[in-house]
């Protein structure tokens, strides 16, 4: 089996859940305890917020394309990202790290295909919403993506980060989120991504109003999975 890294502590949170995700999917398929090798190289989560959030996108990026390094020469066959965020620089850490990188996007991506989503709300982080870089690559699928208004954007963006990275879960804010992804679906959206990989603790959900919710951190979890048991 191939070994698998994980850039992760973005947030802890999340790190976590992938790692969870990982080992309980193969015990499900194999019912046995012999799931891949792991690595996991956390990211100081405050260095980096605080580089996205002055734009500072190179010492972002530096800050990642270390990380990736480190699992490469802890013996790393592949790497994941544990959050939707950083997925901003994917293109630019594919074509400078050495270590194959399974994106998040292209993940999800996939699912949506299968399930023929031609129009996906997305939620998650202020940047991951409104950077573009999430709707360029699903429009490359034939995927269009609606994103709330400017007050639902602001809502989840501050339920992200004074909330759910820091582990606290209220039902007033499970309460909003459920109210924006209503508004989507009044837009037009046959499928709701969960693009931050907090926002599933809060919304576990597999269905809203008859619509399908994603999980990107389950379905980007499960995807490296596969990968590391794929024959060499």
């Amino acid at each position: 089996m191939k070994r698998i890294g994980i850039v992760g502590g973005l947030s802890p949170e999340s790190t976590m859940l992938y790692y969870k995700t990982i080992i309980e999917e193969y015990r499900k398929r194999t019912g046995d305890e012999n799931y891949p090798d792991i690595i996991i190289y956390s990211v100081n989560f405050g260095v980096f917020t605080e580089f996205v959030g002055r734009n500072d996108r190179a010492s972002a990026v530096k800050l990642l394309l270390d990380a990736l390094d480190a699992l490469k020469r802890a013996g790393a066959d592949f790497a994941i990202i544990s959050a939707n965020t950083p997925h901003m620089f994917i293109d630019e850490l594919e074509k400078r790290s050495s270590l194959p990188i399974l994106s998040i996007i292209d993940a999800l991506a996939e699912e949506l295909t299968r399930d023929n989503v031609k129009t996906i709300g997305l939620l998650g982080t202020r940047y991951t919403m409104k950077a573009g870089f999430y709707k360029s690559k699903l429009q490359g699928y034939g995927i269009r993506v609606v994103i709330p208004d400017e007050e639902g954007i602001d809502i989840i963006n501050s339920i992200i980060y004074d909330e759910l990275v820091k582990g606290v879960i209220r039902k007033e804010s499970k309460d909003a989120i459920i109210r924006i992804i209503q508004q989507l679906i009044a837009k037009g959206a046959d499928g709701v991504a969960l693009a931050c990989t907090e926002l599933p603790l809060l919304i576990p959900e597999t269905t809203i109003d008859g619509v399908k919710v994603y999980d990107t951190a389950r379905i980007h979890a499960i995807k490296a999975l596969e990968k590391a048991l794929m024959p060499a």
